[in-house]
């Protein structure tokens, strides 16, 4: 069995957690108030009415979440843990009830995620741990604005507010690719139509130069993981060390990649540098990513219309194949000019 049991003390740690959560939450508008709160931190909380309004506007379910806020740690609400077994590029699946399968595990408490992580280790696994700042119930609960949301400032938190809005809109079991690539694509492109209706083409445009920047860096990481699957698939087990120095070798081209990106907000050393290229990392990406370009081109034979890409979204959602169907959607779509984009994408 994998790490700590998927039974009754799990159960009981999200539990607690959850209670937490629920126990120290606070009225959103008093927290815009409070002086103990960094002036900053408050600013940004300030911006959920009218994104609520926006994201209603798209077609999202957004009355119940963040109507609280949750103070606690500056850098997580949840640690999730990643696995993938030796020689395979494809994530462990945890299975839970009700809600099936996840390519990660969460925990409220970091040393439990870092014990299970470790015992991953030990049985010969490749493990990702990565700080969670926003989480989502799937509209079962109202789940709150959390400190960690905070504290990238109001463009990357109107991102992950819509992020979460779409989990509690739409969810396919056993589906994480499909429901994280949605939620990840609808929350960039809305945070760039949010800022240009409110602010203006400009801020706009900053927010589209940010977003393009994390695709460019997303399309290297997953021609990395697709070039460790081939290299896995061809190599047998007696190859090992080939295996291995060709592994390192790739991570060392795809750093150099990262190092020549043309980014216009983020620095490519500092993202090449930090890039993390290990197995279990690389497959969160695919969950997360992988179809981000795919969408857009959905998006643009809708002629750019957010709100019937999450209609579309919530339909394809119903039917046995929800990726294909969505992008039959793109197909079948007359292409027409972009409406709300402020630059290229």
């Amino acid at each position: 069995m994998l790490g700590i049991s998927q039974g009754g003390c799990y159960y009981v740690h999200l539990a607690g957690g959850q209670w937490r959560m629920w126990s120290d939450r606070q009225p959103l508008d008093q927290a815009v108030e409070d002086p103990a709160l960094p002036v900053a931190e408050r600013d940004v909380m300030a911006l959920v009415p009218a994104l609520r309004g926006f994201a209603l506007e798209l077609g999202l379910e957004a009355d119940k979440q963040y109507r609280h806020f949750v103070d606690g740690p500056p850098d997580r609400v949840l640690t999730n843990v990643v696995a993938t077994a030796d020689g395979e590029i494809e994530p462990h699946r945890f299975r839970f009830p009700i809600v099936g399968a996840f390519p990660y595990k969460g925990f409220f408490d970091r040393d439990l995620a870092e014990r299970e992580a470790a015992s991953l280790v030990d049985a010969g696994y490749d493990v990702c741990v990565s700080a969670v700042p926003a989480y989502s119930t799937l509209g079962w609960l109202s789940d709150p604005v959390t400190r960690p949301m905070l504290r990238y400032g109001d463009g990357v938190f109107a991102e992950m507010a819509l992020h979460e809005w779409v989990h509690a809109t739409l969810f396919v079991r056993d589906d994480s690719a499909f429901n994280e690539g949605i939620a990840t694509f609808i929350g960039q492109e809305g945070a760039v139509r949010f800022f240009e209706s409110r602010d203006g083409a400009e801020r706009g445009a900053r927010e589209r130069a940010r977003i393009d920047d994390d695709r460019a860096v997303s399309r290297v990481m997953a021609d990395t993981r697709a070039r460790v699957a081939a290299l896995y698939a061809a190599s047998e087990p007696e190859d090992g060390a080939v295996r291995r120095a060709l592994r390192t070798q790739l991570e060392a081209e795809s750093r150099a990649r990262l190092a020549a990106l043309p980014l216009r907000v983020r620095d490519p050393a500092r993202v090449a540098e930090r890039a993390r290229l290990g197995d279990a990392c690389l497959a969160l990406v695919a969950t997360y990513e992988a179809d981000l370009d795919a969408y857009r081109r959905v998006l643009d034979g809708l002629g750019g219309d957010l709100g019937r890409f999450v209609a579309a979204a919530r339909a394809a959602a119903d039917t046995e194949a929800p990726r294909s169907a969505l992008l039959a959607v793109g197909r079948a779509s007359p292409r027409a000019p972009r409406a709300g984009d402020v630059s290229g994408g």
